[in-house]
């Protein structure tokens, strides 16, 4: 039986929500990616790296990026998980953008990507994000209404709102995955 690993970094808990049932699903040993170290992963057959995106990075990937060359033996994959539907074409363009910018050619051959939806709390935002969110709010509002995709009617439909798209049925592909690994 090969040996899991979910490691996370989480600023809201929706990655976390999701990395906790992944963990729970697949009975593999959970990691915060502020507290562990590459020598903890080594003895596991199996890494699941989860972040959160923002602004089109992904929260605390630097443990496998800056890792790689250690880790690269593994059967690695990466779960992001942000606001953005990524069944929607669009978005998903975007997310898959995200993680080119992160790991090189070889890396992406080597690490399966999944992208999960989460949600957004505003009352528990920082200074920063809070601001982001004002300013891609007052962008939005200036389009015309035909103009808007489905995630912009979103965010103007329920900005300042606690939003939670988290769906455990959503982590389907990835079970498969790791236990395929």
């Amino acid at each position: 039986m090969s040996k899991t690993a979910v490691i996370y970094q989480s600023h809201y808990g929706y990655t976390q929500k999701y990395a906790e049932w992944l963990a729970e699903d697949l009975a593999a040993d959970l990691y915060n990616g502020k507290a562990v170290k590459p020598s903890d992963l080594q003895k596991y057959d199996i890494l699941l790296f989860g972040g959160g995106l923002y602004a089109g990075g992904i929260n605390g990937i630097s443990v496998l990026s800056k890792n790689y060359e250690a880790l690269k033996n593994k059967n690695i994959a990466v779960f992001t998980c942000g606001l953005a539907d990524p069944n929607d074409e669009e978005n998903a363009k975007g997310l898959n953008g995200a993680i080119k910018k992160v790991f090189s050619p070889e890396m992406l051959n080597n690490i399966t990507v999944f992208h999960l939806r989460g949600g957004i709390d505003y009352s528990k935002l920082s200074l920063l994000h809070k601001s982001m969110m004002a300013m891609l709010h007052k962008m939005i509002q200036k389009k015309s209404p035909e103009e808007l995709t489905k995630d912009e009617q979103g965010i103007l439909a329920t900005y300042g709102q606690t939003v939670d798209f988290c769906d455990r049925s959503t982590i389907a592909p990835l079970l498969n995955w790791a236990r395929r690994a």
